[in-house]
């Protein structure tokens, strides 16, 4: 079918003209598109700017408009696939930088100009023969259940997912406040191999997130493998017969269910968490959390107490601000909003065309945004030991990242220097978690009915809150931006391990596990988005979920190529791991001593975040190393 040509001009103003010029080389086989004067200079936080001179972005134009007629009318056909070398340059060039050595197999494999990655199952007809044994449950089918139940199709691995909720979706179901949406670019934030050429904006909204994941359930008729309405509620491991023993309450009433090998994939920001405030049960009207918003309560014209400023305040708020009648909203810490202008705005169409139409253009795209965010902020948020400055910061780097965005927030109230020093956070930036900001946050707290109020709360009331000067504001309704009991993972289910070992008294506040996912006296658990695994800037968490489920399905792979009924790590492997990631946690912003956030857990240990740079993930996560295991043998699989 003919290509409709009209848009291209447009899309041509629209392109990000390096991965176009990337793409290009694919068309054309003419590596000139890769030329010095063409070559982007970024700078941070930037939406894309490259840099180039207009009049060589002119000439660029103009080239590309030719090129890509060429191909779309059949006149010139797709040049031959650019070898190694070639990529590698190309790489360098959309990047505005040489990558650097131990990337190149890393990011080409992210590209996967093939369409081929290591995050395929690579499994022989034999294997998955000896696959047909196992038996796999999935708990949860939000990003990263989807992602595992896709992936065990793939390799051949008969499975189960139970979810909780009445559809697919996990967070993006869940979630529903208003103005809520996704904080890393949706090109990057969605499947390596479901791209989507037709997001409406640059950071959608959870109406089209929730469709995203629904589509691709869909596409790979993932339902008929869910049971929903299902949670689990305790698990015990079998040692006879190797396997796991899960009660389930389903709509059916309570069930048990047996399974070789259990996947967790429930989030860590899924149990809301209620602050512990003195008369919290006491308040007379409508109060609720913004993970469950209560849509049956009208804001028209109320007098709204908002308790917190996280990111799910940070977006709600400026929605809720030109509703209500008045607007309270109380701040115990304040958030680092990182400038960017775009988090709004829709992809304009002539994107969208390019990414339809153009050969690799959306891969080249994607390779850029996700380039970008890999390790580049990395540096930033990166302690020195040897720094003598305020405690505002870590580094000299870090200050200067530190001046750079508290100017950009300063900027948005230059008539309210009381507010500017509210909003200005005093610890690190990177120390917690940061937002995005386009400035509507600020534009909202300086509305003449909106009050923010850095002032502790004392207790809360029948008819409001109370603070610690002495105040008392009342309120029809009170909104907690709280956030989850983040710390607490895999909670409320009991799992009992090797022994009637109870995982969270084995953990006793503080969860660790080897590489995020598995733990010693827990065989055949494997964990995504667990101890450790999550991520402050750079990338995102998809990549995370991506690689820990290649991790795991190889783990699968290696019960079947060995025979073995069981696997868990060996002590010695797993707690090596984890002084090293400790080690690496408190040399990053987030593990400052100064600092405290949900990042951290009662003890102070930093047990969500992953402190090293992205291709070290990668790299640890290709396979599973047999030597890191004890494997177990001689027990019957589940048929």
């Amino acid at each position: 079918m003919a290509v409709d040509l009209g848009p291209l001009d447009q899309a041509l103003e629209t392109a990000h003209l390096p991965a176009l010029s990337a793409a290009l080389v694919h068309l054309t086989g003419d590596a000139s598109w890769l030329r010095p004067e063409w070559r982007p200079a970024y700078t941070p936080l930037s939406r894309g700017e490259t840099g180039v001179p207009e009049a060589e972005q002119a000439k660029m134009r103009a080239a590309a408009k030719a090129a890509i007629t060429d191909y779309l009318t059949g006149k010139v056909p797709m040049a031959a696939t650019p070898g190694p070398d070639l990529v590698r340059r190309m790489m360098s060039f959309v990047a505005g930088a040489d990558i650097p050595g131990g990337y190149g197999e890393f990011l080409a494999d992210e590209l996967a100009l093939d369409g081929h990655s290591s995050k395929d199952p690579d499994w022989s007809p034999e294997l998955k023969t000896a696959a047909r044994r196992l038996h796999v449950l999935v708990i949860g089918a939000g990003m990263s259940g989807l992602l595992a139940a896709i992936r065990l199709e793939q390799a051949g691995v008969p499975f189960e997912v139970v979810e909780k909720n009445p559809d697919v979706g996990g967070t993006w179901l869940e979630n529903t406040y208003p103005g809520c949406r996704v904080d890393s670019s949706n090109h990057m934030y969605s499947y390596s191999f479901e791209p989507n050429h037709f997001w409406p904006q640059h950071f959608s909204t959870q109406p089209v997130l929730l469709n995203y994941f629904q589509d691709v359930a869909a596409r790979h008729g993932l339902k008929k493998h869910i049971r929903f309405g299902v949670t689990v509620e305790e698990m015990a491991w079998d040692e006879n017969r190797a396997v796991w023993k899960v009660k389930l309450q389903t709509p059916e009433g309570p069930q048990q269910v047996e399974a070789n090998a259990v996947i967790t994939a429930v989030g860590q920001l899924n149990r809301p968490r209620y602050p512990e405030i003195k008369g919290r049960e006491r308040f007379a009207g409508r109060a609720f959390h913004s993970a469950e918003w209560r849509h049956d309560v009208d804001l028209t014209g109320k007098r709204v107490a908002v308790i917190g400023t996280g990111a799910s305040a940070y977006q709600f708020v400026p929605e809720i601000a030109g509703k209500v009648g008045h607007l309270t909203v109380f701040q115990r810490t304040p958030p680092w909003g990182f400038p960017v202008a775009h988090y709004h705005e829709d992809v304009p169409a002539g994107m969208n065309w390019l990414m339809e139409h153009v050969p690799y253009y959306d891969k080249w795209y994607r390779f850029w945004m996700f380039w970008m965010v890999t390790d580049g902020l990395l540096p930033m948020v990166t302690a020195d030991p040897g720094w003598n400055g305020p405690p505002t910061a870590v580094s000299e780097l870090n200050q200067g990242f530190r001046e750079m965005i508290a100017a950009a927030i300063a900027a948005q109230a230059p008539d309210r220097p009381d507010l500017v020093e509210k909003v200005i956070p005093t610890y690190p930036v990177g120390g917690k978690r940061s937002l995005l900001d386009n400035g509507v946050w600020m534009a909202a707290l300086q509305r003449p009915n909106v009050e923010l109020v850095a002032e502790a709360i004392a207790e809360i009331t029948p008819s409001g809150v109370a603070t610690a000067d002495g105040q008392t504001r009342d309120f029809d309704v009170i909104i907690y931006g709280t956030g989850f009991h983040a710390s607490k993972f895999l909670w409320p289910m009991k799992i009992k391990g090797r022994g009637g070992a109870d995982l969270h008294e084995t953990w006793a506040g503080d969860p660790r596990a080897y590489l995020g996912m598995t733990t010693p006296g827990f065989p055949n658990l494997f964990m995504i988005y667990g101890p450790n695994t999550n991520i402050v800037v750079n990338g995102s968490i998809i990549f995370f979920s991506e690689c820990s489920v290649r991790y795991i399905v190889g783990c699968l792979k290696l019960l079947a190529q060995t025979g073995s009924a069981a696997m868990e790590p060996k002590r010695e492997v797993h707690e090596a791991f984890n002084r090293r990631v400790d080690e690496g946690n408190r040399k990053m912003a987030w593990g400052a001593p100064q600092v405290t956030s949900w990042y951290k857990n009662e003890a102070g240990r930093v047990t969500q975040n992953w402190p090293f740079a992205l291709v070290d993930y990668w790299r640890a996560t290709l396979a599973p190393d047999p030597e890191d295991f004890l494997l177990t043998r001689s027990a019957e699989l589940v048929g």
